[in-house]
C-alpha cells in the first residue's frame, strides 16, 4: 500500500496534505511544521527502514539534526494533533457499533537512557526484554481500524527515580500509572470527544482488572474482556466460582460453533458458550461468563467477563471477543508501514513525537484503503 500511494504521485499528497492540514495550526512556527511534514511523508515513502537517516535522506536533508529536532521541540502540541488524527479517523470510518480495543506492545532498546526502558515482558517478543511498553486505543468498525490514543508506560523504576525521568525530559508532574489506568485514561477522552462506539474490549491484563471494570459499569459502556481461569465471579446467593469451574458445568451439547471474524487463514471459528454472572449490574444491565474452546482441542479454553445491555446475543459478544485483534492487526501495519517501533530517540516528548505522527502517517493509510474499499463496493454496500 505504501509503494502503490509514493508511485501514484500528486493525488496521495492531495490527500496527506488535507489530513496535515487539520493539525498544522498546532505548530507554532513554520520550521518545525515544514520539518514535520517532510517526517510524515518520510514514514509513508517505500523505505527498508524509518529511522532517522533514511527519513533526513528521504527528505533531501544532509544530516538527521532537524527531522529528529522536530519529535522533542516545544513548538507543537502532541496531544493536540493526537485528537485531530482521532477525529480524522472518526469521519472516515465512524459507525455507532464500532469496537475500541486497548492493547500493549513493545519496543525493544538497548541502554537504560530511553524514557520507561527496563527489563519487562513484552507481548511482541514473547519474552522478557530490555524495552518500553507503549498501551494503545484502536478503533475499529467495518470500514476499517486505526490506532487512535497512546500512553507510554512508565514503571515504578522510573517514577520513583525523579533524577532520571528529568534525564528523559518526563514532566514532573508525570505519577505512576498502570495500563488499566492508562486505557482507562485514554477511553475517557474517547468518550468525552463523543467517538461513536458500542462495546470496548481487552486481553487479560484489562479484564482481570476490578477498577477498570467497575469504572466501565459506572460509564455503561459495555465490554467484554479477556481473564484468567481462576477469576472468580458472582455464581449463586452470597457465593462465587472460578470461571473455569462454571465452564466445566457447561453441558457438551450447550456449545455453539462459531466464527469470530476473518484471520489470516479464513474465518476464526470456535466452539462457545456462556454463562449468567449471578449479581446486579448498573444501569439494569446483565453480565456473561463467556468461553472460546479450540475446535481441534477442547482442553484449550480461554475465558472472558462481559457485561451489557439486556437481549444481547452470544453471536454479538463473540464478534466483541474477535474485535481484540485488531489493536494486534493495527500494530502489524504500522510496525510495517509506517515504521512505529523504527524510532531513534531517547526523550519522553520525543517518543510522543514520533508515534503520534506515525498515528497520523498509519491513520490516512486506513483512511485511504476505507475510501477505495467504499468505491469498488455495489451501491448501497458497506466497505467490508
Amino acid at each position: 500500500m505504501v509503494k502503490k500511494l509514493h508511485e501514484s504521485g500528486g493525488g496521495s499528497d492531495v490527500g496527506l496534505e488535507e489530513l496535515f492540514f487539520r493539525f498544522a495550526h498546532r505548530f507554532g512556527r513554520v520550521e518545525p511544521r515544514r520539518r514535520a511534514w517532510a517526517y510524515v511523508r518520510g514514514l509513508l515513502a517505500p523505505l527498508e527502514r524509518r529511522n532517522g537517516w533514511t527519513l533526513a535522506e528521504q527528505a533531501g536533508h544532509v544530516s538527521p539534526d532537524g527531522l529528529q529536532g522536530v519529535l522533542c521541540s516545544p513548538a507543537w502540541d502532541r496531544d493536540a494533533v493526537r485528537d485531530d488524527v482521532r477525529g480524522y479517523v472518526v469521519e472516515a470510518i465512524g459507525d455507532p457499533a464500532g469496537v475500541l480495543v486497548a492493547g500493549e506492545t513493545g519496543f525493544v532498546k538497548k541502554g537504560r537512557a530511553s524514557a520507561g526502558v527496563q527489563r519487562q515482558y513484552s507481548g511482541t517478543a514473547g519474552k522478557t526484554e530490555n524495552c518500553q511498553i507503549g498501551t494503545f486505543l484502536c478503533y475499529a468498525t467495518a470500514k476499517g481500524r486505526a490506532l487512535i490514543d497512546r500512553e507510554l508506560y512508565l514503571p515504578t523504576s522510573w517514577t520513583g527515580d525523579r533524577d532520571r525521568c528529568r534525564r528523559a525530559a518526563v514532566p514532573d508532574d508525570v505519577e505512576f500509572a498502570t495500563k488499566p489506568q492508562q486505557a482507562q485514561a485514554m477511553l475517557q477522552r474517547a468518550i468525552e470527544a463523543g467517538v461513536p462506539f458500542a462495546w470496548f474490549t481487552a486481553d487479560e491484563v484489562y479484564g482481570q482488572n476490578p477498577g477498570l471494570r467497575g469504572w466501565l459499569e459506572d460509564q455503561d459502556v459495555a465490554y467484554v474482556m479477556a481473564t484468567r481461569c481462576d477469576n472468580a465471579v458472582p455464581s449463586g446467593l452470597h457465593t462465587t466460582s472460578r470461571v473455569n469451574e462454571l465452564v466445566a458445568r457447561v453441558r457438551a451439547g450447550a456449545w455453539q460453533r462459531l466464527s469470530c471474524g476473518d484471520g489470516a487463514h479464513g474465518p476464526r471459528r470456535y466452539d462457545w458458550a456462556r454463562l449468567p454472572i449471578r449479581r446486579t449490574f448498573a444501569h439494569g444491565r446483565r453480565g456473561w461468563v463467556l468461553a472460546r474452546r479450540s475446535i481441534s482441542d477442547p482442553s484449550d479454553i480461554a475465558y472472558y467477563v462481559c457485561f451489557g445491555p439486556r437481549g444481547t446475543r452470544l453471536r454479538d459478544l463473540v464478534r466483541v471477543a474477535g474485535s481484540r485483534w485488531s489493536v494486534e492487526e493495527s500494530f502489524q501495519t504500522a510496525k510495517n508501514e509506517v515504521g512505529l517501533d523504527q524510532y531513534q530517540v531517547r526523550r519522553y516528548d520525543a517518543w510522543y513525537g514520533h508515534i503520534t505522527l506515525a498515528m497520523a502517517a498509519a491513520a490516512f493509510l486506513v483512511v485511504t484503503r476505507a475510501a477505495e474499499a467504499a468505491k469498488g463496493a455495489p451501491p448501497g454496500a458497506r466497505a467490508a
